[in-house]
């Protein structure tokens, strides 16, 4: 039986400029390209947990206008329940910048528009959906009091939950969530603004993600790029190491991490492997131009593994 996720979060069209640099204070570049893709944390994340043959629904809001349609559109073509995303229409799609450097790096604006309005509706929406669910992913580019009511109903229901923790806000550190949820994954600048620690390295790394387990978090995998995850648990820790690639576009590495990371721990396995197919979900999302676009699917990501694996 394919595992059950629901995913409470963000959904956004990207607007994805390439450039060689991006351009200091007062000046003008010549851009290269202007792309559009169907992204937002939360929907990328819905779109890699599907891929990966997980039975995905999804909980957010799109706006009334000409990429409301598209984002509903494009999860449901690749098999998200979209039943309870509703068109808002008191507040526009959200809508994220990303300037694209040349390396792969990139820069990301976000404006939120109907994805800051989630609120009572959406938790109630969400809720029966929940109790028949084996995990529940959450970023946090949707209101705090949403993320912090979906965790409590998922900690009362016994299902496993896991806080994807960005963009992390000094609002989302005061509220505690890490003793809130079961699984935190934040990345480097998310852990130092949790943790107020540098994360610079693996060693820096090993005690933020202590500190986070000391916050109460049950698991913290803390995402290092291309130095791969620092995971620190009830059951033990590890470094877990990247595999190793020449990418392409970075946009939403995290997200196919995360997303492959909650199916992994649903179907019940062990966290040194979850982590493991989890960072080769990131890997392959790198390889690939734009965020949903980019999301592995099951059969691609076992066939890079056996890959890596000879």
């Amino acid at each position: 039986m394919a595992p059950r996720v629901l995913v409470v979060g963000s959904i956004n069209m990207d607007l994805i400029v390439q450039c060689r640099r991006v351009p200091e204070q007062g000046e003008t570049i010549h851009g290269q390209a202007l792309h559009t893709a169907p992204g937002g944390k939360g929907a990328n994340q819905a779109v890699a947990c599907s891929r990966l043959r997980a039975s995905t629904t999804m909980v957010g809001r799109v706006g009334e206008d000409e990429f409301g349609p598209k984002l509903r559109a494009g999860l449901a073509s690749d098999g998200v329940d979209v039943h309870a995303v509703p068109v808002d229409r008191e507040a526009p799609s959200g809508v994220a910048l990303i300037l694209l450097e040349e390396g792969a790096h990139n820069r990301i604006i976000v404006i939120k528009g109907a994805n800051a309005r989630l609120g009572e509706e959406d938790i109630a929406a969400a809720v029966p959906i929940l109790r028949n669910v084996d995990a529940v992913v959450m970023p946090l580019e949707v209101p705090l009091p949403v993320v912090k009511a979906i965790a409590a109903q998922a900690r009362a229901a016994g299902v496993r939950s896991v806080l994807d923790a960005g963009p992390a806000t000094p609002d989302a550190v005061a509220a505690g969530l890490p003793a809130l949820v079961d699984v935190i994954s934040p990345n480097q600048t998310e852990a130092e603004a949790f943790t107020a620690m540098p994360v610079r390295d693996v060693p820096g790394a090993h005690k933020a993600a202590r500190r986070l387990h000391e916050m109460g978090a049950r698991d913290v995998v803390l995402k290092l790029g291309e130095e791969g995850c620092y995971w620190v648990g009830n059951d033990g820790e590890e470094h877990a190491p990247a595999f190793a690639i020449e990418p392409v576009d970075t946009t939403a590495a995290g997200d196919a991490f995360t997303g492959c990371l909650a199916v992994s721990l649903a179907q019940g396995m062990a966290m040194p492997e979850a982590i493991h197919r989890a960072n080769a979900a990131g890997a392959l999302a790198c390889l690939g131009f734009g965020a949903q676009p980019s999301m592995p699917t099951a059969e691609a990501l076992d066939s890079f593994l056996q890959q890596r694996a000879g």
